[in-house]
């Protein structure tokens, strides 16, 4: 709290999820990858071929979180807003792990 009473600009919190990235050699690796990613509740997962064939599968969750806290150094939330965010990162992280 006392870092957002000296904010002068914009604060945003901000959680950033779990993301892996596989190189995979054959499709079919990356697409069982992906199925198990899947099941596992990586919704947010998916694969690339890139231009030289080179096969990347992410595994992505879907547990991100970003929410503006001040605007132009005026606090825009109250305190238990914040301690709630918290709460819910938290949370979060322990999904991610």
């Amino acid at each position: 709290m006392a870092a957002l009473e000296k904010a002068t600009g914009d604060v945003v919190f901000k959680f950033e999820p779990f993301v892996l990235h596989v190189q995979c050699q054959e499709l079919h690796d990356a697409q069982l990858l992906h199925s198990v990613a899947v099941d596992a509740g990586f919704r947010n997962s998916g694969i690339t071929v890139g231009r030289g064939g080179k096969i990347m599968m992410a595994v992505r969750s879907t547990h991100c979180l970003e929410v503006p806290l001040s605007h132009k150094g005026k606090l825009m939330v109250s305190e238990e807003y914040i301690e709630f965010l918290i709460h819910v990162a938290n949370r979060k992280m322990e999904e991610n792990i």
